[in-house]
């Protein structure tokens, strides 16, 4: 079904990780080709997970039939080997660094390419930002938060995307999106995920006691807020639904791409809720 060639490049050393990614292009991409790019975080609790997972290979493999390129990145995964993993126990600062860093991880990564565009062959105007859970907390906060985290914006002057998927994720805060940033964004959610909350809520829903109490908006506040701004965005929602919404959708990818097709590459404004309630 998948014809495309892979190709490994280092795009960061910081500390102890070495930060790499792996880039499928089609087959037959041609010389002059200048293709859009879907570039993907793994989740996995900002403690585990892979580049190239079976599902990540899938996805980057899949898009490249599209005429996208596919660029599945590792970041530093700060809570691997840690007892206290990134519920209740974890404190608020550490969770908020967490964060941070898993957004400028995916910013450096971003940067990377642009700054290798001819040897890649991306177009650096359609980048799609996509991840999963940790994946998706970092890249909605490293495209709609960036301003906040990144302690040299003048560095990331280029770093721009054209669409967003995040599955199961969450800002940690919405008032963040404006008028000049918003994007046509595609968000998966379950109104019962106990981790990454679906609307505004605690981080895990830890009680105000707790290390680890932090609010968070997550895919419906976004919603509503793209709503608001009259950008376009696509938000599928399952009543019932726990955090396996953050699994990639493989059966709903043509009318991801359709939707990316219609209001990025066209311009057009399209706002749908798609509700579904779980058997």
């Amino acid at each position: 079904m998948f014809s495309q060639k892979k190709a490994t490049y280092t795009y960061a050393i910081k500390g102890v990780d070495t930060l790499k990614l792996d880039v499928y292009s089609p087959e037959k991409i041609k010389a002059n080709d200048s293709l859009p790019v879907l570039l993907w975080m793994h989740g996995g609790g900002f403690a585990g997970g892979t580049r190239d997972n079976p599902q990540e290979q899938r996805l980057v493999k899949y898009v490249t039939t599209k005429g996208y390129i596919g660029i599945s990145i590792s970041y530093r995964l700060l809570l691997k080997n840690s007892k206290m993993g990134s519920g209740c126990d974890c404190p608020k600062v550490f969770k908020l660094d967490i964060f941070k860093q898993a957004a400028i991880d995916y910013l450096d990564a971003t940067k990377f390419i642009i700054d290798n565009t001819s040897i890649l062959q991306i177009n650096p105007e359609k980048i799609f930002a996509g991840g999963s859970s940790a994946g998706a907390e970092g890249i909605l906060n490293a495209v709609y938060m960036k301003a906040h985290f990144a302690d040299d914006l003048e560095k990331y002057k280029n770093v721009k995307y054209a669409g967003v998927i995040a599955l199961a994720g969450a800002l940690v805060n919405a008032e963040y999106i404006s008028k000049n940033n918003a994007l046509p964004t595609v968000l998966f959610h379950g109104t019962d995920d106990p981790l990454v909350p679906y609307a505004s809520a605690p981080h895990y829903y830890c009680t105000a006691e707790k290390p680890g109490y932090l609010l968070l908006d997550g895919s419906e506040t976004i919603a509503k807020k793209l709503d608001d701004l009259g950008t376009s965005y696509y938000f599928n929602k399952v009543i019932g639904g726990g955090h396996e919404l953050c699994m990639i959708p493989f059966d709903q990818l043509d009318t991801i791409m359709l939707f990316f097709e219609k209001t990025v590459f066209n311009s057009e404004i399209i706002q749908t809720k798609k509700i579904i309630t779980k058997n």
